[in-house]
């Protein structure tokens, strides 16, 4: 049933689920402070699509294929550490080698800007323990959990930019520090998602 709950929930969900994604664009922000307002909208995007997305998998997971689900399940905290891992270590390296170009030269080149592949990567790992929506949601109908989906992607979106604009601002001040900053974001929100996954669940 879609009541007043039922989008109260779908928001609170689509904000704790969100944290994850926040985080990353932060450090997206902090890794590419000249970000246009375009590519903004399209990072935010992809992360609101992935988050949309698995919630709606994993409805379909524990709807119909329950026992194929646990067993995906037990996988979904590795992926998302050696994912983070992979790209946080990528933007600390590039961090130093930036630094160790000068002060002067790095502050006149732009930030190297994120691949499609690596902005996928993300997407994947802050959205994969999503899939987990799946049980909270499984006795609805097609239609609610797309609904709640829905929700839960508009929501990301919405704090996804918020997370690149305040680290766009605080990037431009720390130069070749952001990139170390962000890449230590990424690979923190790796072993949040990981103990979070394999100690509390």
């Amino acid at each position: 049933m879609i009541d007043f709950i039922f989008i109260l929930n779908s928001i609170m969900l689509g904000v704790g689920l969100a944290m994850d994604a926040f985080s990353v664009s932060l450090a997206d922000g902090l890794h590419e402070p000249k970000m246009s307002k375009r590519r903004m909208t399209v990072v935010a995007g992809v992360y609101a699509v992935f988050q949309l997305a698995m919630p709606l998998i994993g409805w379909l997971f524990v709807s119909k294929l329950r026992s194929a689900f646990s067993v995906v399940q037990k996988f979904i905290p590795y992926v998302a550490l050696g994912l983070l891992l992979f790209i946080g270590i990528k933007m600390i390296i590039e961090g130093f080698k930036e630094k160790n170009r000068g002060d002067n030269e790095a502050g006149e080149k732009p930030a190297a800007k994120m691949t499609a592949g690596i902005l996928l990567l993300q997407g994947i790992a802050t959205s994969i323990d999503a899939l987990s929506v799946g049980l909270t949601i499984s006795d609805k109908k097609l239609p609610e959990a797309a609904l709640s989906a829905g929700i839960i992607g508009v929501v990301t979106f919405a704090i996804c930019i918020a997370g690149i604009v305040i680290g766009k601002k605080t990037g431009e001040k720390l130069k070749w520090k952001a990139s170390v900053l962000g890449g230590a974001v990424l690979i923190g929100v790796g072993i949040e998602i990981f103990v979070k996954n394999v100690f509390f669940m």
